[in-house]
């Protein structure tokens, strides 16, 4: 009779085990897939900056509204580059003048 006591432990240590394992598991991807996008943002922004640096006009002496780089395109938009990489077009009451360091 003791055998089939210890199988039912067995089978429920084995069970909680396979749980612990799921969850663990979960947990460590949703870690991978937050850090993904991370640097996938930040790939992106670099990337858009790069290349609104070398085909667009930087506007000299001008700021975005938390300090920001801002472009000029060949449509004489002004534009920011937020932290995912996306073209932020502004008004001209966002753009300001420099501030000295």
């Amino acid at each position: 009779m003791k055998a089939p006591k210890n199988l039912s432990m067995l089978i429920f240590a084995a069970s909680v085990g396979v749980v612990a394992s799921l969850i663990g598991q979960r947990v460590f991807a949703q870690g991978i897939d937050s850090t993904a996008k991370k640097v996938g943002n930040k790939t992106a922004s670099i990337a858009v900056k790069g290349a609104s640096t070398i085909t667009d006009k930087t506007y000299k002496g001008k700021e975005g509204p938390n300090g920001e780089v801002v472009y000029i395109d060949k449509k004489d938009r002004k534009y920011i580059v937020d932290e995912k990489g996306k073209k932020v077009y502004l008004k001209s009451n966002q753009i300001h003048n420099k501030k000295d360091k």
